[in-house]
């Protein structure tokens, strides 16, 4: 397969969905020589944050010299976005290459009976453990795709699990409760190996319960550990951070809203039990790791009067997070939304979260697929605050003009949507940077 073809073959799987089980992945890493074997890992699970957690755990892994591969998902423009090394993204031929391997083994198994059709996500899985082992990295930072026990990223042992959040959400495929959910996630821990977690309340019981039983070593936000804001702004915060009775540092991020702080502590307390390991890695690559960390689509400023803001909040909980970022930076400003999300997505409680009632709301379709909820039908349950929108850069020139130097502009609601609005952005070349 070329680079297009490769594409084509990846939109082709998507009519499997999601099935979860391990019996496709492991069958396929099996014939592959078992890459993820090869590779030392980090684990990341969660509802929400895990890929700034996996980011910032592999750039500070990179600020120690080290070569280190991050998987990540969804994409935001290309498929090339969630297998990388050192920050950058698998080239176009070496991605058909290995697609085009990957896609070999998976048909001859299929062939033979000895499996069914693996998925669009187990494809590549494989091929981002297959990728990383023949380029010989020295890390490799894997985040979940869907929950964790039954998640094909869930054949590795890697040297720390991390589980940054627990809320509700895809509630039809882990469970109904977060209790239901947290077992899911749980899932990741494994015999032994140290747990990291961000997880509270009722979320924790589980996780608890299944590192005893792994004899896995535990470390909780707010209690082994806490991250404590000095200063904050939408373009990057400072904070302390407090492990134990001796341990206390101030780090400085990038990244803004209260969650990244802990998001943050979790990244920083990960990377140091694999210090511990590897003396190569020191106190200085925490705090410059720390610092460089950027990652897209996530209360992600790209522009000034008006500030304009993408966020990929698709759930209840990164509602609160993006609610809570604009309520404490942009207090007093004019709120104009562009917001669109997947049907299948609690969308009521979304929109009650997010929307004030002097918010101007334009909704949109959050990119093509079938799974896009109408902007019509968004609108209806937002209100008279909400216009539908047939064109997202029709809906965001609309907002930024009527927002004015002062206001806010905020595209969210969907990490597709945040996709779809830079793939219309780079192909109209409009200068939406700072």
């Amino acid at each position: 397969m070329n680079y297009q073809e490769s594409l084509q073959y990846l939109d082709s799987l998507g009519q499997f969905g999601i099935r979860l089980g391990m019996d496709r992945i492991q069958q396929l890493l099996f014939v592959l020589g078992h890459p993820e074997n090869q590779i030392k890992t980090v684990h990341v699970a969660g509802t929400n944050g895990k890929g700034s957690v996996t980011t910032m755990i592999s750039t500070i892994l990179m600020e120690a010299g080290l070569r280190v591969g991050k998987f990540t998902s969804p994409h935001l423009v290309r498929y090339n976005e969630r297998i990388q090394i050192n920050e950058k993204e698998i080239p176009d031929d070496e991605f058909a290459e290995i697609l085009t391997r990957v896609r070999d083994f998976a048909e001859h198994l299929v062939q033979k009976g000895a499996c069914e059709q693996p998925t669009q996500f187990e494809i590549l899985t494989a091929a981002a453990f297959h990728y990383f082992a023949l380029r010989q990295v020295d890390y490799a930072v894997i985040e979940v795709g869907l929950g964790g026990l039954w998640d094909s990223t869930n054949l590795i042992k890697p040297l720390v699990s991390v589980i940054t959040n627990i809320a509700l959400d895809h509630t039809k495929v882990l469970g109904s409760t977060i209790e239901e959910i947290a077992l899911q996630k749980a899932g990741i821990i494994k015999e032994k190996i140290p747990v990291v977690t961000g997880a509270e309340g009722n979320a924790l019981g589980p996780i608890r319960v299944m590192s005893a039983m792994k004899q896995a070593p535990l470390y909780e936000y707010g209690y082994s550990f806490k991250g404590t804001e000095t200063i904050s702004s939408i373009d990057g915060q400072k904070f302390t951070l407090q492990a134990g009775k001796n341990y206390e540092s101030e780090y400085m991020i990038q990244l803004p809203g209260e969650h990244q702080i802990v998001n943050a502590s979790l990244a920083i307390v990960a990377a140091k039990i694999v210090s511990k390991q590897d003396p190569r890695i020191t106190e200085e690559h925490l705090h410059l790791g720390a610092a460089h960390t950027k990652w897209p689509g996530r209360l992600e400023k790209i522009a000034s009067a008006p500030d304009v803001i993408l966020d990929g909040a698709h759930n209840p909980n990164g509602a609160e997070a993006l609610r809570k970022a604009l309520d404490k930076y942009y207090p007093s400003a004019k709120r104009y939304f562009v917001f669109g999300m997947m049907a299948d997505k609690s969308v009521d409680e979304v929109i009650k979260i997010l929307f004030r009632p002097s918010d101007t709301v334009y909704t949109v379709r959050a990119d093509d697929g079938p799974r896009a909820a109408e902007a019509a039908d968004l609108a209806e349950r937002i209100g008279g605050q909400a216009t539908a929108a047939d064109d997202v850069l029709h809906a965001y020139e609309t907002a930024c003009k009527e927002a004015g130097s002062d206001g806010v502009v905020c595209v969210c609601g969907s990490l597709y949507l945040v996709g779809t609005f830079k793939t219309m952005i780079n192909a109209a070349q409009i200068a939406v940077k700072e």
